[in-house]
């Protein structure tokens, strides 16, 4: 599952605080797989996750209308893709469950 995580990640994504692009996670996917799982595992086993990944970098995005105007941007988080592929891993077992 992580290595299909891996190799399907959007590269055109934003990187989160910890710097890691998406890209690098994809074009690494074959070296990373076997480590992530570990991580991943041990997270879900001890249920806590890096705080790194609890982290986000909240940047105003501009919508429409005039740009002087505050209330025309919009707030985006920017999160650790690490993280990202971890929610992905728990909304999976989360959905087989529901779906069961």
């Amino acid at each position: 599952m992580v290595s299909d995580l891996l190799h399907h990640l959007d590269t055109h994504k934003s990187m989160g605080l910890d710097e890691i692009h998406p890209r690098v996670l994809r074009e690494l996917a074959e070296v990373l797989t076997k480590p992530l799982s570990i991580l991943y595992q041990q997270s879900w086993l001890t249920r806590e996750v890096p705080v790194d990944w609890k982290l986000a970098n909240v940047m105003p995005i501009y919508k429409k209308g005039w740009k002087e105007d505050q209330g025309n941007y919009r707030p985006v988080s920017l999160t650790s893709v690490p993280g990202k592929i971890m929610e992905q891993i728990i909304m999976n077992a989360i959905m087989w469950h529901v779906q069961d």
